[in-house]
């Protein structure tokens, strides 16, 4: 039986401390894509340092300043979904800023194993279309954050190693 979803993970710098953290973001983005009912998708992920978030947050979106996830989706547009080998829906993709989660861990009071994995799952849901621009929107989508990070193991309050 196929995955769900394929992930594509590039790790560009280091992740201090976790060993193999193309493997965190599979588990978690594939747990996201099991409740959020998605199939026959992909997405691809890239691990990178502050000076290429920047770029692309300044290229993308006018703003010059490093932030800690982006997301790319291909849903949006007038063409409506894109579909790679195989038949897969290209959801899009995300990219997270390794030196930002680690200064986001340290703040929060938890592991960056945690951080990195709220960042990919934040990232996945803003694929799929979820904001935060109002309360309600915010509720709604940090909810089904906070229950994909549960189910991994990762629960506000957990000191973010999983246990």
């Amino acid at each position: 039986m196929e995955e769900p979803l394929v992930v594509w993970c590039e790790q560009e710098i280091p992740v201090p401390g976790l060993e193999r953290p193309e493997e965190l973001v599979r588990r978690v983005l594939l747990e996201a894509a099991l409740r959020e009912g998605i199939s026959g998708a992909e997405v691809s992920v890239a691990l990178v340092d502050d000076l290429r978030i920047r770029e692309l947050n300044r290229l993308y979106r006018g703003i010059d300043r490093p932030t800690d996830v982006l997301s790319f989706a291909m849903r949006e547009g007038e063409d409506g979904p894109a579909f790679g080998e195989g038949g897969r829906e290209l959801l899009g993709d995300i990219v997270i800023s390794v030196e930002t989660a680690l200064r986001q861990a340290r703040e929060y009071g938890h592991g960056l194993e945690r951080e990195v994995a709220f960042l990919a799952v934040h990232g996945f849901l803003h694929l799929l279309g979820y904001d935060h621009r109002t309360p309600e929107e915010e509720a709604v989508m940090f909810a089904r954050q906070e229950a994909v990070l549960a189910a991994a193991g990762l629960a506000r309050g957990s000191d973010g190693d999983g246990a």
